[in-house]
């Protein structure tokens, strides 16, 4: 099978509700702010933001400012291409980093080498209330995981931050109810109902650029089981071997043909095995990818099954 097979005239409809709901939020709220981590699902989003509004150079450009959480503990390949893409929209961009909560004393970790995915919400939070954000635009897609797939387009955060999945409102017919009380916030989510294959057709649709790790690369790693959730009793993970993630004792460094389905923090990111080099081969690989890329490839989902229900309630994106 080859791309040209493929039907892609469904992403017209999909890229026409991103912009008209990436133009409902610059209209409606004072102080939005668009997430923006350099990865495949922000890129896209941000891709629609400039149909949706241009670029400077073009006589637009972006009507809010764009956000990113750093953990410290990034892949360079991801930050230098955030920085690179934000220049060349000419865009504001906002860091600010979990080791700065962490000199705070807002984040403490039990351990020097414990993850810092989870403590990414004290951060946002901090951002939030610093900037006085009212909207949060995010690139989460509900085909990703189930608490996700619960999440309202426009999705209701009380004043500590945090998202109750049981009061959620309805949004019919693309009605979109935004009130929220001045120390309230929302997360905007304009590509909820894009899939892991629509993502990457758009991609080579639109030739969208991405960060070199998206793509086969070769990488040494160790095959490790996860803890498992009741439902995913311990299902193997290639882990990069980094300064972040050395091999234990008795697993064995090999080098792989590996590309990233989806990118976060080192210490709980796993790529895959692939050789696909470019977005076409990539979409016939999602074709027949029979898990979905966080359950492939986040150590960090599966702890439990309720993992990311959890974090989204405590204020994670």
């Amino acid at each position: 099978m080859t791309t040209s097979q493929l039907n892609n005239s469904h992403l017209d409809a999909l890229e026409e509700e991103t912009i008209f709901i990436l133009r409902e939020v610059a209209a409606v709220f004072e102080r939005p702010t668009l997430l923006f981590s350099g990865g495949k699902d922000s890129l896209v989003l941000l891709k629609c933001a400039e149909k949706a509004f241009g670029s400077k150079s073009s006589g637009g450009g972006l009507p809010y400012p764009l956000l990113m959480i750093d953990t410290g503990h990034n892949y360079t390949e991801v930050t230098d291409f955030r920085d690179l893409r934000a220049e060349e929209l000419g865009a504001k961009l906002i860091v600010r980093s979990v080791e700065d909560s962490m000199a705070r004393g807002t984040v403490r970790l039990r351990t020097p080498d414990e993850p810092r995915n989870a403590h990414q919400s004290v951060t946002l939070l901090e951002a939030i209330e610093e900037f006085r954000f009212d909207a949060l635009i995010g690139g989460a897609r509900r085909d990703e995981e189930k608490a996700r797939a619960k999440e309202r387009i426009f999705s209701h955060r009380d004043s500590f931050g945090q998202w109750q999945p049981k009061n959620q409102r309805p949004e019919l017919w693309n009605l979109f109810n935004t009130r929220h009380a001045p120390d309230e916030h929302f997360r905007v989510f304009p590509i909820s109902n894009w899939t892991e294959l629509d993502i990457w057709q758009y991609i080579d649709r639109e030739n969208i650029a991405l960060p070199s790790i998206y793509y086969t690369h070769k990488r040494e790693v160790v095959v490790r089981r996860s803890g498992g959730g009741a439902n995913d009793l311990g299902s193997a993970l290639l882990v990069p071997v980094t300064p972040l993630t050395p091999p234990r004792a008795g697993e064995v460094v090999v080098t792989k043909n590996v590309r990233f389905r989806t990118v976060g923090d080192i210490t709980c990111t796993a790529p895959v095995e692939s050789l696909a080099a470019n977005a076409a081969d990539i979409v016939i690989e999602t074709i027949v990818a029979d898990i979905s890329e966080r359950g492939a490839t986040r150590m960090d989902d599966q702890t439990s099954d309720a993992s990311m229900e959890k974090r989204k309630k405590e204020g994670y994106f």
